[in-house]
Formats: structure tokens, C-alpha cells, sequence
């Protein structure tokens, strides 16, 4: 399945039904009168996030989504049926957003929220609504009123709790594939990885998280070089990023501070979150090389980086539960927030 993260969609919808001008006609019944009936009103546009999508992919072959319009009103008082509902589904942490592509509208960032996108026309009064001693026999009724319209833009952010950063060929794939179940693509050139990829590392029965790797930065990202910084809104939600350094290049300083400068540029935060940072690929190094380059590096960034290999799976686990325990952190935070500033309550273990 391919991976779409943002995708411009026509919205509408239905029109109220009309109602209907209607008399009796009954030979046999003394007294007449109007008996038109309403029109029903027109279907509603809802979007709502669902389990098990992760892509937008649906929305690429598909734009426009029309309710259904309300059946109009007819004689003997019968009332027109509404018209049908139309229901968008797509993946938990999409965003709607106006036509400018700047407005926010919703961001349906937990299972089974649900928001009205474009409200229904209501259905026109039938002539039997407008009777009275002055006025018994009326000859109109009201039409059915117009249904709304708009473009709205979707984008996806995906959800995980920890995100990979790094340049190009930092071994971030590989990675992913060792702390996780998951198999993204591996190559030996840069930009193997085109699109997110999500796996969920299991530590132990109580330790689970969902981590993120994203195509990888290059100098000028922030400017629209290489793949540009598009995917990093994929790593807004984390609690921690993961900053991998490829330890066989020459110079680590410069990998550390080319994405630190990239996640700066962007903004919405990055630069703020806890980082974890890792130097990659130690079974190519000596451990003369390891020392040195997490050397450089600690002066660098103020802190000592995990030496680590994707490849053998050195240092994998360790670097893993670090992640973890910032996923924890913001986990308990969230339910400290929830709970109104209360000790919340402690997680139920089996």
C-alpha cells in the first residue's frame, strides 16, 4: 500500500427536500383542506478517526464526497426522508485544515473522534404548515434549504511515542528493524527511505511503544532541499527523538549540527524535545575511533552518546529503554493533566 500524507478533498452537503402544496380529495370526508407534507433534510458530512489506516491513500483516487439530498414532502401530510449521511474515515493524528492550507479546522488525534464537516440543508415546510382561520387554504410552501460546501485539506501526522532523526545512510532503517517487528526497505545508498515507516518495540509485557523513522535530513532541508523537512510533521507528537550519527563519516560534529539546524529551522517544538543521542555503526569502528568520535560528539552536544550498532545489535536495548523512560514521563504527565492535577491513579498490571 502506497504511503499519502496529505491530500485536498470537495466536501458538500445535501439540500433540504421541498415541501409539498397537497389538498384532500376525499369524496366522502366533508371537510378539505391543505395536507402537504415537509421535505426531509439533507445528509450531514462527518469525518471520524478510525483503527487500522495509516495512510490516506483512499482520498487519492476519490475527492469529492456528496450527502445525500432529502426526499421532498408530498400530500396526505407524508414527510420526505432525510438524505444519507456521508462518513470520512481516516487514520488517528490527521489534521483537517481550511482551503489556505494554514487554518486548522480539527485534529482527530484519538480513536473514535468524530466532527461535523458541513451540515445538511433543512427540508422546506409543506402548505399544511401555513393553514389558519385567515389564511385555510394556502398555495405555497417553503423549498429546502442549500447544503454547504468547501475544500479542506487532510494531512496525516502519524502517532508514535519516539521518532528517528538523522542524515541520510545513519542507519536508521536498520535500526528500526532490529528494536522493532518491522522491515523497511535497506540499501547501501542514500535516501533508501521514502516515506514514514512505524514500528512497535516490545521490551517486556509492560514496556511498548511505537517509534518512527522518517526519510532522512540533509542540509537545506529546511529550504526544500533533498526530500525538504515535509516528514518531520511525523515526529511532532513524540516524546523523544532519537539522533542517529553515522560513526564511519568523517566528521560527526558536522552530522549532529546539520539536523539540529534542520529541526530548528522547522520549528513547532522539535528542537525542544528530549533527545537521545547515538552513534551508529560500531561494529565498522575500532575502539580507538568509538572513543574518539564519542568524544567529539559529548563536547558537542553536552552529553555522553550511546554507542550503538543496528547491525549486531550492540547497545540497541539500552539505548531503547532511555527512550522509554522519556515515553513514561510523558505518559504520566498526560494522565496527571487528565486526572485535573490529581496523583493518577497507578496503571493497572495484569
Amino acid at each position: 500500500m502506497k504511503f499519502l500524507d496529505q491530500c485536498k478533498i470537495y466536501i458538500r452537503s445535501g439540500d433540504g427536500g421541498g415541501g409539498a402544496v397537497s389538498f384532500r380529495r376525499e369524496k366522502y370526508i366533508e371537510y378539505g383542506g391543505p395536507d402537504g407534507g415537509d421535505g426531509g433534510r439533507g445528509g450531514d458530512v462527518w469525518i471520524e478517526a478510525v483503527e487500522g489506516l495509516n495512510t490516506l491513500i483512499d482520498y487519492r483516487y476519490q475527492q469529492h464526497f456528496k450527502a445525500g439530498t432529502g426526499v421532498h414532502g408530498m400530500g396526505r401530510n407524508r414527510h420526505g426522508a432525510a438524505g444519507d449521511d456521508v462518513v470520512l474515515k481516516v487514520p488517528v493524528g490527521t489534521q483537517v485544515l481550511d482551503e489556505d492550507k494554514e487554518t486548522l479546522i480539527a485534529d482527530l488525534d484519538h480513536v473514535g473522534m468524530r466532527l461535523l464537516l458541513a451540515k445538511g440543508g433543512n427540508g422546506g415546510w409543506g402548505n399544511d404548515r401555513f393553514k389558519g382561520p385567515i389564511n385555510q387554504a394556502p398555495m405555497h410552501a417553503n423549498p429546502g434549504q442549500p447544503g454547504e460546501e468547501r475544500w479542506i485539506w487532510l494531512r496525516l501526522k502519524l502517532i508514535a511515542d519516539a521518532g528517528l532523526v538523522g542524515l541520510p545512510n545513519a542507519g536508521k532503517s536498520t535500526f528500526l528493524a532490529a528494536a522493532s517487528a518491522a522491515r523497511p526497505k535497506i540499501a547501501d545508498y542514500p535516501f533508501t527511505t521514502l516515506t514514514p515507516n512505524l514500528g512497535v518495540v516490545d521490551l517486556s509485557a509492560n514496556e511498548r511503544f511505537v517509534i518512527a523513522d522518517i526519510p532522512g535530513l540533509i542540509e537545506g532541508a529546511s529550504d526544500g532541499a533533498g526530500l525538504g523537512t515535509r516528514f518531520l510533521g511525523h515526529v511532532e507528537r513524540t516524546a523523544v527523538l532519537i539522533h542517529l550519527i553515522d560513526g564511519t563519516q568523517e566528521d560527526v560534529v558536522q552530522a549532529y549540527q546539520t539536523i539540529r539546524g534542520e529541526l530548528e529551522a522547522y520549528g513547532e517544538g522539535l528542537a525542544d524535545k528530549p533527545e537521545l543521542l547515538a552513534l551508529n555503526k560500531a561494529d565498522a569502528l575500532t575502539p580507538e575511533d568509538r572513543e574518539a568520535r564519542a568524544a567529539e560528539l559529548e563536547a558537542v552536544a553536552g552529553r555522553r552518546p550511546f554507542i550503538i550498532s543496528g547491525v549486531s545489535g550492540e547497545g540497541v536495548t539500552d539505548l531503547l529503554r532511555a527512550a522509554f523512560g522519556e515515553v513514561r514521563r510523558r505518559r504520566q504527565a498526560e494522565r496527571l493533566e487528565e486526572s485535573g492535577g490529581q496523583d493518577a491513579a497507578e496503571e493497572w498490571r495484569p
